[in-house]
């Protein structure tokens, strides 16, 4: 199987590239490759967004702890292990998430680097399972954050139409 470039790739194109910005080389080449597979990769990331919820989670790859909980709520925080940490390798969350999502959710505050995994902790309730629920509400309200912030919404035909009409404008007035 053969995997496509990443956005990466293409950025160093356009860096390699900046100074011939108007040439038809460039502009033939960010039209085909980068605009064709990000516009697909963006279909498929909104197609992907629209379906997810919390079924769809990873559960079974998550590794839930319990240890006691700090602050104040007297003798239940010293003997009951009411603190839930949730703990999601990486390689088990990536391969079910689309491409776009991947860089924010590495950038986000609950990545551990050297585990490369998410780790999520909860403390605000009294019972475990209250605590464990709250987990993988943080974990699903991250990938919804990540996809909001990655993937564009859809251009209405109007507006491409604009945008269209604002690149023409500029060039049916020239002479040869």
């Amino acid at each position: 199987m053969i995997s496509r470039p990443s956005i990466k790739h293409f950025e160093s194109i356009h860096i390699y590239i900046r100074g011939f910005r108007s040439s038809t080389y460039h502009l033939a080449l960010r039209n085909s490759l980068v605009a064709g597979d990000i516009e697909a990769d963006q279909a498929a990331a909104r197609g992907w967004l629209k379906g997810f919820g919390p079924s769809t989670l990873p559960k079974k790859s998550c590794e839930i702890s319990f240890s006691r909980s700090s602050g104040p709520g007297g003798q239940n925080v010293n003997k009951v292990n009411s603190k839930a940490m949730l703990r999601l390798p990486l390689k088990d969350l990536l391969p079910s998430v689309p491409n776009l999502l991947h860089d924010q959710i590495r950038a986000s505050p609950y990545y551990a680097e050297k585990s490369d995994a998410l780790v999520i902790q909860a403390d605000s309730n009294r019972k475990q399972s209250d605590n464990v629920d709250a987990c993988f509400m943080k974990l699903q309200d991250l990938i919804l954050a990540a996809g909001r912030s990655s993937i564009k919404g859809e251009t209405s035909p109007e507006q491409a139409e604009r945008v269209k009409r604002l690149y023409e404008c500029p060039y049916q007035y020239r002479t040869p």
